[in-house]
């Protein structure tokens, strides 16, 4: 796989690390964002938070349409 982002950006050599979460398309090392998020578990009415965070993968454009205040 090939980074959307490079490619958009005439280089065409670099190679995707993951698939961004938010929209699918495969991100390299420069464009991709890891961020930690809560687990949470369904009880009943309420939810349960895992100790643990999770990661995911994110491309640049979705990190920065979700940071945006």
């Amino acid at each position: 796989m090939r980074c959307y982002d490079c490619l958009q950006e005439a280089r065409s050599d670099t190679t995707g690390i993951g698939v961004c979460s938010r929209c699918g398309l495969a991100t390299c090392e420069n464009h991709a964002r890891v961020r930690q998020v809560q687990v949470t578990h369904q009880i009943g009415m309420g939810a349960s938070y895992g100790r643990i965070p999770a990661r995911r993968v994110v491309c640049h454009t979705c990190d920065m349409a979700e940071t945006a205040h």
